[in-house]
């Protein structure tokens, strides 16, 4: 996904962020232990490398089920190919994707599955 909201446009110096969703249990660090930093609140955990200080995911209260990865720092990038934009109704008005699902906010549950179901129908890229 690319994410038009402010705050990853805060965290990103730029205009979205890109995601992948993964699943909390297929998502582990396994070397390493990431810090939080980023914009700190209630809701969001931002974590990032102790190293460089790059984004690397993120976990959100309440939403325990999956991990927002940042996939352009997996090795290569070029698989990054967002599905879908959200947080539109933040999207800086200069800004113009070629995507074909977007969203004012984040996809309601059912519309999340219905693009879970097309992400895997494409393949592996």
């Amino acid at each position: 996904m690319a994410c038009h909201c402010a705050g990853c446009q805060k965290m990103t110096a730029s205009a979205f962020a890109l995601t992948a969703t993964i699943p909390a249990a297929g998502f582990e660090v396994v070397q390493g232990v990431p810090v939080v930093g980023g914009l700190h609140g209630a809701q969001a955990h931002h974590y990032h490398c102790p190293h460089c200080m790059s984004w690397v995911f993120t976990r959100a209260e309440g939403l325990d089920w999956f991990v927002n990865l940042r996939p352009t720092m997996l090795d290569p990038p070029r698989w990054t190919e967002p599905l879908c934009e959200i947080w539109t109704d933040e999207k800086l008005p200069w800004v113009k994707l070629q995507i074909s699902h977007s969203f004012p906010r984040f996809p309601t549950p059912e519309q999340f599955a219905e693009l879970t179901r097309e992400y895997q129908a494409r393949g592996a890229v």
